[in-house]
């Protein structure tokens, strides 16, 4: 004998005799309904297959693999009455997220945030730290959702704090501005060794100018390839080129000769006494193409990070050696999703042998 199910008030397929009970109105086709999941009790009793199952029901796998998975008792047992009601409970909404249920991992998420770690590197963390405890792990995406949700009133400017962009709000990025060319005599990024591309040995750098409001004053970057390793250049005499060449020449000889593999710029003029840099330092230099800033992406990355530190517009010369040292050792010390939320002070002491055995 069949019966017919009945959903929307319209007459659906024919399905096995079922207790009354279990003939039930679906709410959507996207959710299982009790009709369902009474044959997926029967079929697993069976000892069918998931494919089969799925096959039976017109689902897919993934949801038949899930549904068991997920709604099975503590025992292992798939009983349908109970997968129903773990089920539509989870649709109740609004739901308590993950980090306001757990005042463990709230408190450590808040605290890595308040260290100036972005989203993704406390996600990315939470997983080094604690990697047998679920409870302690959660998606970047969870942590954006927290931050966002919390951004009113006078949390705003706490939420603005964490994230490193100071916006409350999500925003399309834009688009980079093409630099001017640099006209001097140089080696191209062709003529780059390919070892240097594939990050295989460190000691490579990328370079830039952050500059500061008018074009009066500016910082320069480094970025070591492999590690991601940051050093500031203090200024204080304009950025011209021999400002800018004797600041580069004074950074790159505190590197051990293994780490001043070589240096790529960008065509600005500032790099124009690039040749008696290379001299002193047994560096050389290569140039990007022009408007071609992603054949720099460690860099340009890095100062987009810089940029928390010192917005654009800002008048950079009132910063000096030091606050450019501490700036350098807080990114240092941040996780990197590239190196394994390592931080680049870890590899870069690994590099130098300091690195705890």
């Amino acid at each position: 004998m069949q019966v017919l199910a009945y959903v929307d008030g319209r007459v659906s397929v024919p399905v096995e005799v079922l207790p009354q009970a279990a003939v039930e109105k679906v709410i959507d086709r996207r959710y299982l309904s009790l009709v369902e999941r009474e044959r997926i009790a029967d079929r697993v009793n069976r000892n069918l297959s998931v494919r089969a199952i799925a096959r039976e029901l017109g689902r897919d796998p993934g949801t038949i693999s899930r549904e068991i998975s997920r709604n099975s008792g503590d025992d292992g047992i798939y009983r349908p009455y109970e997968a129903h009601r773990k089920s539509t409970l989870r649709r109740f909404r609004p739901k308590v997220s993950k980090i306001a249920a757990n005042p463990r991992l709230k408190q450590q998420v808040w605290q890595w945030l308040r260290m100036e770690f972005s989203p993704e590197q406390v996600a990315g963390r939470l997983r080094r730290e604690f990697p047998g405890d679920e409870t302690m792990h959660v998606s970047h995406e969870t942590i954006y959702q927290e931050l966002y949700c919390q951004a009113r009133g006078e949390l705003k400017k706490v939420v603005a704090h964490a994230l490193r962009t100071g916006r409350t709000r999500r925003k399309p990025r834009g688009q980079r501005v093409a630099r001017s060319r640099f006209i001097d005599p140089m080696i191209m990024i062709a003529d780059r060794p390919a070892v240097v591309e594939d990050r295989a040995v460190p000691g490579h750098w990328e370079g830039d100018l952050i500059i500061g409001a008018g074009g009066r004053s500016a910082i320069g970057t480094l970025v070591e390839r492999t590690t991601r390793y940051v050093m500031l250049l203090h200024l204080p005499d304009g950025h011209g080129a021999v400002a800018v060449r004797d600041a580069l020449v004074e950074a790159i000889m505190t590197l051990p000769q293994h780490l001043r593999g070589s240096l790529t710029w960008d065509q600005g003029s500032e790099m124009a006494g690039h040749r008696s840099f290379s001299i002193a330092t047994d560096c050389p230099v290569y140039f990007c193409d022009p408007g071609s800033p992603w054949q720099r992406g460690t860099n340009e990355n890095t100062n987009g990070l810089l940029r928390q530190y010192f917005p654009k517009g800002a008048d950079l010369s009132v910063y000096g050696r030091e606050e450019l040292e501490l700036v350098a050792h807080r990114l240092n010390c941040r996780p990197r999703k590239t190196l394994g939320f390592a931080t680049p002070a870890e590899r870069m002491a690994e590099l130098l042998g300091l690195a705890e055995s």
